[in-house]
This record gives C-alpha cells, sequence and structure tokens, in this order.
C-alpha cells in the first residue's frame, strides 16, 4: 500500500532415409528425462512440461517534488518529473524452446522498476520489460486452474504482468489553486502473481499404446528421432516428437509415454502426458502382437486404451475420443505375431478402422502407413480456417459497475472499496500532510463524502479503504473542507488493518 520502496532492478531435417519418399528429422530427443525423475539408467538430464512460475513486474518510479531555483528567481515554479512506468512480463512463444526446464530451475522472474523523477523536468527513465520464451503450445493457468491464455504460433506474444504506473511529479499536478505542491505521487506497485505454464506438445499425430508397444522404435524408424529404446515397461518418460515427409507431406509425430488402464485417474504415466495428445488431429494406435504378457490381446489392448481416451476430461475443443483412428498392428516380424495380426484384422475393420501390419524393426509397412497419416492430416488441415497471424493476447480489465461501494462493517465502520481508491492511497505518500490533503480533495470529488453521510456515517467514524484485511484507516471529519490536510484525517502511525 502506501510508503512503498521501489525495489531494485532484478532482473534437422536431418536425416535417415525409409524407402522411396521418406525422411525425417529429429524432434525432441530422449535425452530430457521428466521433472517427476530420471530415466533409468540415464544422466539425469530434464524434461519439463508442467511449472509455477513466481512474477513480479516493476514496479513505478516515484514522481519529484522540486522547486526551480535560479539566481534572482529563487522561486520559479515546480519542475518535479514523472516518474518511469515499471517493466511488463511478456511470455513469447519460441520455435527453438521445447521444454519449460529453465523455469523449472529459476521459477522467480522480476522485471525492472521504473526510475525517480528529477528535478528540471526531468521524467525517470521506464523500466526494461522482461521477455519469456515459451515452447509452442503452452497454456497459461492461474493456480486455480483458470486459463489466462492458450499460446500457439511463433511470435505469439502475451502480457501476463503489467509493470506498474510511475507516479506524477509536482510539476504536472499544479493547478491554478494549488500553484506550488510540495508533494508528487508516488510509483504504483508492478501486477505479483503466481501462474502455471503447462506444455501441450503440438504433433500432427500422436501414437498411442502400451508401455513397449513398439512407439519408439516407430517414430525412431519413420524419422531420425533418436528415443531411448529398452525391452522393460515404461523405457519411455517423455514425450519424443518426429518430423515426418510422406511425398509432399510433411507433419509431426508424436510418441507419448506408454498409456495403463486406470492412466486417466493418474495411474502409471498416462496422465502426465495425455495432455500431450489433446492437440493431434489423428491418433495411431500401436498394438503389440508379439506380447507374452497374459491376459493381453490387440483387441482388448485396444479397447484399455480407447476407454482411457474417452475418459480423459480433454480441454481442447475436440474430445480425444472424437479424433480419427489408425490401428498399427506392430512386430509382425515375428511369425506368431503375423499369425495374430491376420486373426484380429477383420475385426478392427468391421469397426471401420484402416489396418496396417508392420514391423518397425524391418521397416516392413511403413511406406503405406506414412501416406495414410499424411492422407489424414491433409484432410485435417484443408478443413482448418487460415492461420492466424502473429497476434498479441492481451487480458482487458473489466468495465463497467461502480468507481467504489461502501460497506458498513460489524463494529461500526465504513469499508469503502474500488479500483480507484485503492490506485490513490498506492500513490499517497502519508508523510506528507499535503499529499494527504490531496488524497482527501480526490475522494470527495469522487462522491466519498457524500456517499458516507447517506450510509449513515457520523462525523469522528472509523473509515477504512481497501480490503477487510489490508486497509488504511481514517477518522472521517467532514465538517472540515477536503484537501486542508485534515477532512479526512489519517488515524495514528501504523494505518495497516492486520487480521481484520
Amino acid at each position: 500500500m502506501p510508503d512503498r520502496a521501489v525495489p531494485p532492478a532484478t532482473g534437422e531435417h536431418a536425416g535417415r532415409s525409409v524407402g522411396v519418399g521418406w525422411s525425417g528429422a529429429t524432434g525432441h530427443r530422449d535425452d530430457h528425462a521428466p521433472a517427476r525423475g530420471r530415466a533409468p539408467g540415464g544422466k539425469g538430464a530434464q524434461f519439463v512440461d508442467r511449472v509455477t512460475l513466481h512474477l513480479q513486474a516493476g514496479n513505478g518510479g516515484n514522481g519529484c517534488a522540486s522547486v526551480h531555483r535560479e539566481k534572482f528567481k529563487p522561486l520559479g515554479g515546480p519542475d518535479g518529473g514523472n516518474g518511469g512506468r515499471g517493466g511488463d512480463i511478456t511470455f513469447e512463444v519460441d520455435p527453438n524452446s521445447a521444454s519449460l526446464l529453465e523455469y523449472h530451475k529459476r521459477p522467480h522472474r522480476t522485471a525492472s522498476g521504473g526510475k525517480q523523477g528529477q528535478g528540471s523536468h526531468k521524467n525517470g527513465a521506464n523500466g526494461e520489460d522482461l521477455l519469456l520464451p515459451v515452447p509452442n503450445g503452452t497454456v497459461v493457468k492461474t493456480p486455480a486452474g483458470e486459463i489466462l491464455a492458450d499460446l500457439t504460433g511463433a511470435g505469439t506474444r502475451f502480457v501476463v504482468a503489467q509493470g506498474g504506473h510511475g507516479g506524477l511529479g509536482n510539476a504536472a499536478l499544479a493547478t491554478a489553486r494549488r500553484k506550488a505542491p510540495g508533494f508528487a505521487l508516488l510509483g504504483e506497485p508492478g501486477d505479483e502473481l503466481d501462474v502455471v505454464l503447462e506444455l501441450k506438445t503440438v504433433a500432427d499425430v500422436a501414437l498411442v499404446g502400451f508401455p513397449s508397444a513398439g512407439k519408439s522404435s516407430l517414430i525412431a524408424a519413420m524419422s531420425a528421432a533418436k528415443p531411448k529404446i529398452a525391452d522393460y515397461p515404461f523405457t519411455t518418460l517423455v514425450p519424443n516428437l518426429g518430423v515426418v515427409s510422406a511425398g509432399e507431406s510433411v507433419f509431426t509425430v508424436a510418441d507419448v509415454p506408454g498409456l495403463i488402464e486406470g492412466a486417466s485417474q493418474g495411474k502409471g504415466l498416462g496422465l502426465e502426458f495425455l495432455r500431450h495428445i489433446e492437440r493431434a488431429s489423428t491418433l495411431v494406435h500401436v498394438l503389440d502382437c508379439a506380447t507374452l504378457e497374459p491376459g493381453r490381446d490387440p483387441i482388448s489392448d485396444f479397447e484399455v486404451i480407447e476407454a482411457e481416451l474417452e475418459a480423459y476430461n480433454a480441454l481442447g475443443d475436440r474430445p480425444l475420443a472424437d479424433r480419427p483412428r489408425v490401428i498399427v498392428l506392430n512386430k509382425v516380424d515375428v511369425p506368431e505375431a503375423r499369425e495374430l495380426a491376420e486373426l484380429v484384422r477383420p475385426e478392427f475393420e468391421q469397426r471401420g478402422l484402416r489396418v496396417f501390419e508392420i514391423s518397425a524393426a524391418t521397416h516392413e509397412g511403413l511406406r503405406e502407413l506414412g501416406f495414410a497419416m499424411a492422407e489424414m492430416v491433409d484432410a485435417y488441415r484443408a478443413a482448418q480456417p487460415a492461420e492466424e497471424p502473429t497476434r498479441l493476447v492481451i487480458r482487458p480489465a473489466p468495465v463497467g459497475g461502480p468507481e467504489f461501494e461502501i460497506r458498513r462493517l460489524g463494529d461500526g465502520s465504513f469499508l469503502i472499496t474500488g479500483e480507484k481508491p485503492r490506485r490513490w492511497l498506492r500513490q499517497t505518500d502519508f508523510s506528507n500532510d499535503e499529499a494527504v490533503g490531496y488524497l482527501a480533495d480526490r475522494l470527495a470529488r469522487l462522491g466519498v463524502e457524500e456517499r458516507l453521510a447517506e450510509a449513515g456515517a457520523e462525523p469522528g467514524a472509523t473509515v477504512l479503504i481497501g480490503t477487510e484485511d489490508d486497509s488504511i484507516v481514517f477518522d472521517w471529519e467532514p465538517e472540515v473542507l477536503a484537501g486542508s490536510e485534515q477532512g479526512l484525517g489519517r488515524r495514528g502511525t501504523d494505518t495497516r488493518l492486520e487480521g481484520r
């Protein structure tokens, strides 16, 4: 509230060919382990897709109270400059950023504050804005889960925390009545808030399936991505992204860590990564035809994963259950697996699903699968509206409603709430009686005096401005003209109410 001091500023397409018309490029590499743990036997590098940031925008600089003085002209009039504006904090989509790891390591970010004004009409410098790069597909939320912005498209910006306004100097406060103000306004504090960043991978095709179904082997065979591949469950602990081309079509494929029954309720790793398939236009079920686990077969695996996708409450416009599907019967290089694939294929086709028998190990069937993926992706893209240009996401302040409200509290005092009164309190230097008188003038012009009388306030009544937990306390004396440094007199020296 008042008397705040301005804090110091802190401030490939590389590839590999897989048959005619194939090429790939690396995307997310598996040398990033999730913040939740390390990959078995890995080096411990981290992949972070959810993090809480603590942000502090820059405070505005204080105005300057100064009187121009020179030889033979000792009182040349007020010449105090205005304080500078505090720096904003802005998120910007950076195509070269693939993880939120940097913010996991340094979650506290502060923009620089504005400088104080000076004499000779010199305004203080504005604080430097803080630009924070984030990956494409980052969602900005409040800790309570409210979505503030969904950032997609290179260069898209979102001002998440605004810097405080600088205080006016006494030159700007001079009027015909108040020719030489002996005070200036304080700078306003910048926004201070916590936000949650959540990364949802932007991929055209998502590979889903049980652990060890062969998703990592498939994306490695179709692109130049190099995920960790092993024969134990949950080898993949982070989403992998590969770029695939089929003919003239180029699209991205995401290998989502293995799902199991109960993933949508948090079992296994599924809940952590289901968000990464929300943006995919096509889902590819990778089914293991060579599994030796009892009670498992391609049809039951498919039904379990489908149930999890349907149960997952997607935040996107389309539920996961509505996405086009492709069935991939993997590991047909094993004779028993080929027999099983031929046995279950008619069952999937009767459900209207396209089925491909492939082997990620020998690359059998990958060409046909790739062109089928490209066909579905191209159809989805053609149905979408034209891509929006890079944009700035803003949160306009609510408009309308009363400028202030007066409420009588149980102890007989009166509480004044509203954005204008709170802003004026933050701008007031309560150690300066003239500044307090200026505040009383502003409140009187706003109509506070009349509304207090209508609410039944008597002379000497206790008046609080702010909130019940964080207020400035005054004794109301309506008989004295506002602006005479007494009308709305501040009570005592410690004006902050605590615990009310």
